[in-house]
């Protein structure tokens, strides 16, 4: 009985790997929670929450969450503000002129389908961002750039990306009678479990632009994103 136990306990079990993950989900989801207070931090804390995740992915292991999260807070600091700021004056922008649309009617109409479009778009650049932002250290135009590239090359994984990003928003907001439990959720593990789902879902695809350790060891550390970047301007020709 004692080795069913112990088995059932260990951290290669089942279960083992099942609270391993939970314990990483929580404690970065409250990283996240409390970095992100002053809101215009909620940028770099998205980029930090999907470092720990794409981190607990890439070494088959459990890093610690306050530790890890604090790292990749510190690396996307300055470029996830900025990101996050040029986010929200576009998003604002774009809804001022659908309303603007909306009250004058006629051909405007026509605009304000394409001010719809515009921020599809832009939702689907914001999601793509943060795991790219945090697997990458480049410029903001490359990592824009990279963030459109990845969702383009995968259609169907955007589609389901952006639905795990935005149902639970759009269910959090419209269903007003439950919002206290939604708002327990979010505070607890909600953040996590989603950036864990999305770092599941977009991995593979990342990682394969990841320098091996044979690339890493012939170059130096700050020479190591030209050889991402080489690999995703190859692939990027083959959209075209």
């Amino acid at each position: 009985m004692g080795k069913r136990l112990n088995a059932f306990l260990d951290n290669d079990s089942t279960f083992g790997r099942i609270m391993g993950r939970l314990a990483v989900m929580i404690g970065a989801n409250l990283m996240f929670v409390v970095f992100s207070l002053p809101v215009i931090t909620i940028g770099p804390g998205l980029a930090a929450l999907f470092y720990v995740m794409l981190k607990t992915l890439h070494t088959n292991d459990y890093p610690n969450p306050f530790k890890t999260f604090w790292k990749g807070f510190v690396m996307n600091l300055k470029q996830g503000i900025l990101c996050t700021v040029l986010f929200a004056l576009i998003a604002v922008i774009l809804v001022l002129d659908i309303r603007f649309c909306d009250y004058q009617g006629g051909i405007l109409t026509v605009f304000k389908y394409a001010c719809y479009a515009l921020l599809f778009l832009l939702v689907i650049e914001a999601v793509y961002l943060q795991p790219v932002m945090a697997a990458f250290s480049d410029t903001i135009p490359h990592l824009l750039r990279n963030a459109f590239f990845f969702a383009a090359r995968k259609p169907l994984k955007m589609l389901l990306a952006v639905a795990l990003f935005a149902v639970p928003v759009a269910v959090t907001i419209l269903d007003t009678y439950y919002r206290p439990l939604y708002a327990f959720i979010w505070v607890t593990i909600g953040f996590g479990l989603i950036t864990m789902l999305i770092s599941e879902l977009l991995y593979k695809d990342i990682a394969e632009f990841l320098p091996t350790e044979e690339d890493t060891e012939e170059t130096t550390r700050a020479e190591t994103p030209k050889l991402s970047q080489r690999k995703i301007l190859k692939e990027m020709k083959k959209l075209e």
